[in-house]
């Protein structure tokens, strides 16, 4: 197992990733999701939650279907 953490890039990929979303409020958690996966080099996400498709540097994967 890997705990992913904030690096010393986190900041600039974060801004980068609110900005193209245009993400305000509430989803601003998932988008710190979303930074810390292309931080990290992960590009696929697992999730139920469709939210995390308006995130272009993330493929969401939906294990449930």
């Amino acid at each position: 197992m890997v705990l992913l953490a904030e690096g010393p890039g986190h900041w600039p990929t974060l801004r980068d990733t609110l900005a193209r979303a245009r993400v305000r409020g509430p989803m601003v958690h998932d988008a710190r999701v979303a930074a810390l996966c292309v931080g990290h080099g992960i590009r696929q996400l697992w999730t139920a939650d469709r939210d995390f498709g308006r995130f272009s540097d993330v493929q969401v994967a939906n294990p449930l279907a």
